[in-house]
């Protein structure tokens, strides 16, 4: 399987919807290596960055999932494809 390093940037503007981002980031636990959260108190709005690693489709689910949410943003940054060892 071909797999991407990488990273995901999400932007939420509007906070009621962190459960569903929580939800979601935890159904691809599998593939998150790391994970910084930064929540702004007096916007409302906060940032979250992820580290990745997994095949083209799981990552392009979970950002999928994710920017279709309401009041959410998307970005990613991510390796050539990579033969995964083992």
């Amino acid at each position: 399987m071909e797999e991407r390093l990488g990273f995901v940037g999400i932007v939420i503007h509007d906070r009621t919807v962190s459960e569903s981002v929580n939800r979601i980031i935890s159904q691809y636990a599998h593939i998150v290596r790391g994970r910084m959260g930064i929540p702004d108190q007096d916007s409302g709005e906060a940032v979250i960055g992820l580290i990745v690693r997994g095949g083209n489709d799981e990552l392009g689910a979970l950002t999928g999932k994710l920017g279709n949410l309401p009041g959410v943003q998307v970005k990613s940054a991510l390796t050539a494809s990579k033969e995964k060892k083992g």
